[in-house]
């Protein structure tokens, strides 16, 4: 029974073969590092599972991937591992050079021995004077790894922005492959570049120089915030000088480095970007007298021989309040005595004007509308539809004008006195009295001022004005030279003809604008002018005649094949 109970109980602990011990002397004969003597275990089917699953994941990620590579995003790598092997580098085209009317050239280009780039950069001539009419360019850009983002020259103002198309031609490109250390394995040119086209101005950079340097002088020596001059072919609009003050430097804009000298030329009170030949706009003053004398004559007003009384003073009685008379006064307080048309514009004589223009006792005036008629019949305050820049127009005061932009819009007499010597709202830019000028030298042929020769465009003036007229106001310009306001500009180089004119400017008149207009030479007139000195101090003794001298003399010293070229021409 005992026996039964140890059998049942020990039943399922019977010692397998393979359990026994091994004897001792069998353990020294296997070989541990083979696995002899140990017993192979079958791996569970769970582990078997577990790693069967981790390798089809690996492999559906891999394949994943390789679709994703291949089928998807294929193309775009193809072309990304292309441009890996072929690049595309730009041969640039050489730009134009721009010339003056001699043939001098004001632009061109030249090689940087600073900075060895694949295009050339841009040179300008060193004399003063040409930064508004040349303009300044950008140049070609490279990112962080030296391939460029910016392909082109590309002109930012003046000639260079206006005739970019022409100045830069069309680059080329060579395709070079690299292998995949980056050493060049072969070249070959696909495209050679095409060379921009020269530009031939009008402009004669020497006179250009110098006209700048009066202005400049002019300015500096006497207070000036700017100022502006044209000199133009009467004949065809060809311009000679066309230059503004202050300036820019083109080589300062085009490099870009130059952060705080370029802010400062943006901040300058001066407005060192504003092409005051074109855009400036300023009140003429007594600079319009000419064309309200001719306009005068032609109306049968008066005569060469008509005298008008000047004793310093218009005054207007008020009608409402008499003890309140309105008196317009004239610049020479003890006034001019009898003043002809030849007198009046030679001393820019207000009462003269005043009484041409709106009458006063036995003279009959013009009247604002036909004031207006022969001021817009020269256009002048339009613009003169030169191809360059942003041209500004003008104004004309005019009843309807005033009514516009005034509370009280009701015209008065007062207001074709004022508007009969330039004021009141009046407004032309300098290229527009160059233009001007050149229809009184030239008998009434409106020219459009050109800086590329081209043909010229011409039109008459719109009103029928006989020679006899002209030739009584070209009279007069002479006498204001010889004997008038003008004859600081009087010199035995060249005869000039000319008006003088001041406009007080500001909130409380202490600044004013001078002006010099006219033509040269006198006996044969070829050239017409216009210089604006802006906002000097009031009452000193600056003036634009005096940047014409300036002018006048340098060329005398330093070019005087100029003047002996007009004199055997005259």
């Amino acid at each position: 029974m005992r026996n039964w109970f140890f059998k049942k109980k020990y039943k399922d602990f019977e010692i397998a073969p393979d359990e026994i011990f091994l004897e001792s002397v069998n353990i020294s004969e296997l070989d541990t590092q083979q696995f002899e003597g140990v017993i192979e275990k079958p791996i569970s089917q769970k582990s078997l599972f577990f790693l069967g699953g981790i390798f089809v994941a690996v492999l559906c990620i891999f394949f994943g991937r390789l679709f994703i590579l291949q089928i998807i995003q294929g193309e775009s790598f193809f072309v990304r591992s292309e441009d890996n092997r072929l690049q595309s580098i730009p041969l640039f085209a050489e730009r134009g050079v721009i010339y003056d009317r001699n043939n001098n050239e004001i632009a061109w280009n030249t090689h940087d021995s600073e900075n060895q780039d694949e295009f050339l950069y841009r040179s300008y001539t060193q004399l003063s004077g040409h930064g508004h009419l040349l303009g300044y360019v950008n140049y070609p850009q490279t990112d962080d790894s030296g391939n460029y983002w910016r392909f082109n020259i590309e002109g930012q103002a003046g000639i260079e922005k206006k005739y970019n198309n022409v100045l830069s031609g069309i680059n080329g490109a060579q395709l070079k492959e690299v292998d995949a250390l980056g050493n060049l394995v072969s070249d070959n040119l696909i495209q050679s570049p095409e060379n921009g086209d020269n530009v031939y101005t009008t402009i004669d950079t020497y006179i250009q120089h110098y006209l700048y340097e009066g202005i400049k002088t002019q300015a500096e020596e006497a207070g000036f915030q700017g100022g502006a001059g044209s000199i133009m072919d009467i004949h065809t609009g060809e311009l000679l000088a066309f230059t503004s003050y202050p300036e820019f430097d083109p080589y300062t804009l085009a490099e870009g480095s130059d952060v705080e000298k370029i802010q400062g030329f943006f901040n300058d009170p001066y407005k060192p970007f504003l092409n005051r030949v074109l855009s400036g706009v300023y009140s003429p003053g007594s600079v319009v007298k000419p064309f309200l004398g001719l306009a005068a004559l032609n109306e049968d007003l008066i005569d060469e021989n008509t005298t008008i009384m000047s004793t310093g003073r218009i005054e207007i009685p008020n009608r409402f309040n008499p003890s309140n008379s309105s008196i317009f006064r004239d610049w020479r307080s003890g006034g001019h005595g009898n003043t002809d048309i030849y007198h009046a514009i030679a001393d820019s004589v207000n009462t003269f004007f005043y009484a041409i223009g709106g009458g006063w006792q036995d003279q009959e005036g013009l009247g604002i509308t036909n004031i207006e008629k022969y001021i817009r019949a020269f256009e002048i305050s339009e613009p003169t539809g030169i191809d360059f820049g942003n041209e500004s127009g003008g104004t004309i005061p005019s009843p309807e004008w005033k009514e516009q932009t005034f509370a009280d819009g009701t015209w008065r007499l007062g207001d074709t006195y004022i508007t009969s010597i330039g004021q009141f709202g009046f407004q032309v830019t300098p290229i527009q009295m160059t233009r001007a000028m050149a229809a009184l030298a030239n008998n009434g042929t409106l020219v459009t001022p050109l800086l590329i020769a081209s043909e010229k465009e011409v039109k008459e003036v719109p009103i029928t004005i006989s020679t006899g007229d002209y030739q009584i106001i070209r009279k007069a310009l002479r006498q204001t030279v010889t004997d008038g306001t003008a004859r600081i500009i009087n010199t035995p180089y060249v005869s000039m003809a000319a008006k003088t004119g001041t406009a007080q400017v500001g909130v409380n008149n202490e600044y004013e604008n001078s002006w010099v207009v006219g033509f040269f030479p006198y006996e044969n007139p070829r050239y017409s002018f216009s210089i604006v000195m802006e906002r000097g101090p009031d009452g000193g003794d600056g003036s634009a005649g005096r940047a014409m001298r300036h002018f006048i003399d340098a060329v005398q010293e330093q070019y005087p094949e100029f003047w002996l070229e007009i004199q055997n021409n005259s």
